[in-house]
């Protein structure tokens, strides 16, 4: 076998065909060529030369599109940090009383003037009529007083006739004694009669003085006894009135806590009426942003709760006094400790257009988006001084100046005059 294995491997080495010997019975199919792999359509320096442009192209892009951005856009401020506040005016009760009715609730429109509640009037009903008791007697007593000073006149011209008289008959004694025709003592009484003559004339006298006094300058209405009297129908009148709860003005109704047959005490609150009509928004601008803002610049603004297809329009009207954290309950302090700077947001109040509102109403606390339009900076800065508008709004007058109290009080006086 040794000399067999060279004799085996020669032929393997020397004629690579007897590898191939298996493959014998299919040499009737043709054999073709292997075909070379498939090269990618394109170079690699032409494709890399195209991105290498297309970069370009968009930096280029963005250059443009920052220069228009910051050099042509419209000069503005805005922040979505905005929301729309407006006054709340607290209803409470001015007199204690029991609940009889309430005619008003929770969002339903009240206009100013229109009952809200009704308290039990029974207690200040009888003060009243107390009041006007007084007030006649303040009246018939004013009378009895200009009656005095007749009396006390009439008093007066007695005791001059009482002196004269008691003058005249001692001077007639005197001539008698004089002459022996009465005794002296006779004499004395009849100077004893006018010393008493004259302290009687000075007594009428003090008393024309002092009923003359109590109506000195007045008359029967315009007695400080009578207008004391009528202060105190006037303040019963009050008191009242107080009984029937009106709206101070025209608004929407929130925040109801009282309840039918409920025992208020004076300054209770009992509901809150929001004039939606004067809302006005707040916007919190970064303190960053106020640079540029004045006084009187337009303001578009937008609320969540219509979307963008209602813009209303306004003016921005003034600034805050601070930063919302200088009047927070626990505000920051910044001497001590680590120190961050944070940027500050302070409210910017812009004034609405309240057409716009009577067609869209808003409601208070709304979240809205605001624009201030800052091309035009010739208006005052924000936080200049400024004179006060004089703007102001109130509700109905009752009480002193009720026209039926007083056509009340001049019956009672009439009545007893």
């Amino acid at each position: 076998m040794t000399a067999d294995a060279p004799v085996l491997d020669a032929p393997v080495a020397e004629t690579p065909s007897t590898v191939v010997q298996p493959a014998a019975p299919q040499a009737s199919a043709p054999i073709t060529p292997e075909t070379p792999p498939v090269a990618p359509a394109g170079k690699p320096r032409a494709r890399r030369r195209g991105l290498t442009i297309l970069a370009i192209v968009v930096v280029i892009g963005l250059i443009v599109w920052a220069l228009a951005h910051f050099l042509l856009a419209k000069p503005e401020e805005v922040t979505d940090d905005a929301y729309v506040a407006g006054d709340v005016v607290a209803i409470t009760a001015r007199e204690s009383g029991t609940v009889l009715a309430i005619r008003a609730d929770n969002t339903q429109t009240v206009t100013a003037g229109q009952a809200l509640i009704d308290l039990d009037p029974a207690t200040a009903d009888v003060n009243l009529s107390s009041a006007a008791a007084d007030l006649a007697t303040a009246v018939r007593s004013t009378r009895a007083d200009f009656s005095k000073v007749g009396a006390s006149d009439a008093g007066v011209v007695q005791a001059r006739a009482s002196l004269s008289a008691a003058e005249g008959d001692y001077t007639r004694r005197r001539s008698a004694a004089a002459a022996g025709a009465i005794s002296g003592e006779e004499l004395s009484h009849a100077a004893d009669a006018v010393k008493v003559a004259r302290a009687t004339l000075q007594l009428a006298l003090a008393q024309q003085n002092q009923s003359r006094t109590a109506v000195s300058g007045t008359d029967v209405a315009s007695n400080p006894s009578v207008l004391a009297a009528i202060a105190a129908y006037r303040r019963a009148a009050i008191a009242r009135s107080h009984m029937h709860i009106v709206a101070p003005i025209t608004g929407v109704v929130a925040q109801r806590t009282v309840q039918l047959g409920q025992q208020v005490a004076a300054g209770t609150p009992l509901m809150a009426v929001v004039p939606l009509d004067r809302v006005w928004i707040d916007a919190n601008f970064r303190e960053t942003q106020l640079k540029d803002l004045r006084i009187g610049q337009p303001a578009t603004i937008t609320a969540d709760m219509y979307g963008g297809d209602v813009v209303y329009h306004g003016k921005v009207v003034g600034v805050g006094a601070g930063s919302g954290n200088a009047f927070a309950l626990l505000p920051p302090q910044n001497a001590s400790g680590n120190w961050i700077k944070i940027v500050q947001r302070v409210p910017v109040r812009i004034a609405l257009d309240s057409r716009e509102l009577h067609a869209n109403p808003l409601r208070i606390g709304l979240s809205v988006k605001t624009t201030v339009d800052t091309a035009n900076r010739s208006g005052r800065r924000l936080g200049t001084p400024a004179k006060n508008s004089g703007a102001t709004y109130g509700g109905e007058a009752t009480g002193a100046s009720d026209p039926a109290v007083e056509a009340r009080i001049r019956q009672i006086i009439a009545a007893n005059r």
